[in-house]
């Protein structure tokens, strides 16, 4: 299935990222306009994906982009009132785009340290800032009221993190042939390479769906979690088809399956397994116990003073908005690479997400008001951030509503 292709130049790989970004990740369908987002060292791929995008019929392709020497200035030089504002009005603007029917892509590749030495208060009140602001996009996309999808350009602050043993130029080279592999570009058919991995994804979805699990139970080292599953929960992963009918891969790559928890429903101590990079800012070694669902206690050995305002956005930011699994034998954890950023990261391993809740899982979600979600245990909040608990030495057990249970997940490992 993974038989690598003859040997294809950089330009080669990175055209056909794009094509796949485009008509498999993203689906677009001809009339569409795309809104993308990336750093601005990813221009050679916006410029591939805005070409075969045209070329797949869209009306109108926008990119924005983000400067991270521009992000420092204002840490460095703006006064301190900056850092509770953000753009609303051009989050409000994206948010009209996708009601009107643009689809999203984001392109992710900034410097996942960015902001490491940065003032931690004002990092927190720039996260909650944009957090606020950026809602009403937010929900039209965990609703998946949209087609969208997330690729990742390699760049050489975000290289040297991976790297960084290795010159820039090496770095760079070998972080962009680690996405070309793990994307799956580097396989003579990348989209039927795609195709016939969501269809397993698929087959474990309908597995985990047949069985209606009431829980799940974790146990590893410094992890010792049950985590309740939302009532009506569905199973995602494969893919998925937008309330617009288009169907795509919101996460390229993606090797997990998900559903929605019960966000009064968990208890126990759960320890991260890979660091996480938040806005900016990376936060390592995350202990947190969980009482009823709510954190009670949270530390971390790496920017703790930022997963504390994290936490701190709202109420549903200390609850859970989602689980997934991954099997360690994923090709980005056999990979061996630490990629410093939560697109691959939370596909080398399980885990679990602070905040939002996606209504697609659950029976019926997108028709449900927010009071309906909440009384099923879908969690509401600003934020939805991804951390990995998984490893080769985690075990899961599904727990059925009468209290049996059968082994799910061992030393990492699909039973």
């Amino acid at each position: 299935m993974n038989t690598p292709a003859p040997a294809a130049s950089w330009d080669a790989k990175l055209d056909r990222l794009a094509e796949v970004a485009v008509t498999v990740g993203l689906g677009l369908a001809r009339g569409q306009e795309l809104v993308m987002t990336a750093p601005l060292d990813a221009v050679p791929l916006v410029r591939r994906i805005t070409e075969h995008a045209y070329r797949a019929g869209a009306l109108l392709v926008t990119t924005l982009f983000t400067d991270d020497e521009a992000t420092l200035s204002r840490y460095e030089h703006a006064p301190g009132e900056s850092f509770d504002r953000a753009a609303v009005w051009l989050q409000d603007g994206l948010a009209a785009a996708y009601r009107a029917g643009s689809a999203r892509l984001a392109i992710t590749g900034a410097n996942p340290a960015l902001l490491a030495g940065q003032d931690s208060g004002k990092v927190s009140r720039a996260n909650v800032a944009f957090s606020k602001a950026s809602r009403p996009a937010l929900e039209l996309i965990t609703r998946h009221e949209i087609n969208w999808t997330i690729v990742a350009a390699a760049t050489p602050a975000w290289a040297k993190l991976v790297f960084p043993h290795l010159p820039e130029d090496q770095a760079l080279a070998q972080l962009w042939e680690a996405i070309f592999r793990t994307t799956r570009i580097d396989v003579p058919d990348p989209v039927a390479n795609w195709r016939a991995h969501g269809a397993q994804l698929q087959s474990r979805v309908k597995l985990l769906n047949d069985k209606r699990f009431y829980s799940l139970r974790y146990k590893g080292p410094g992890t010792e979690l049950t985590i309740g599953l939302a009532d009506d929960h569905l199973w995602c992963g494969g893919g998925s088809t937008a309330k617009n009918g288009i169907a795509g891969f919101p996460n390229m790559p993606t090797e997990e399956v998900f559903t929605t928890p019960h966000k009064d429903r968990v208890d126990g101590v759960v320890t991260s397994t890979k660091p996480l990079s938040y806005q900016g800012t990376l936060i390592d070694g995350i202990c947190v116990e969980f009482k009823g669902g709510r954190i009670a206690r949270a530390t971390a050995k790496q920017g703790e003073a930022i997963l504390q305002s994290m936490i701190d956005t709202d109420e549903g930011a200390r609850r859970l908005g989602e689980v997934a699994l991954v099997p360690h034998s994923s090709p980005i954890a056999q990979s061996g690479l630490l990629f410093w950023n939560t697109l691959f990261d939370e596909n080398a391993a399980s885990h679990i997400a602070l905040g939002q809740a996606y209504s697609t899982c659950l029976i019926h979600g997108d028709s449900l008001s927010k009071t309906d979600l909440s009384a099923k245990g879908a969690n509401e909040s600003l934020i939805h951030v991804d951390w990995m608990i998984g490893s080769g030495e985690l075990d899961v057990d599904g727990v059925f509503a009468n209290g049996e249970s059968v082994a799910l997940m061992r030393r990492g490992e699909w039973v």
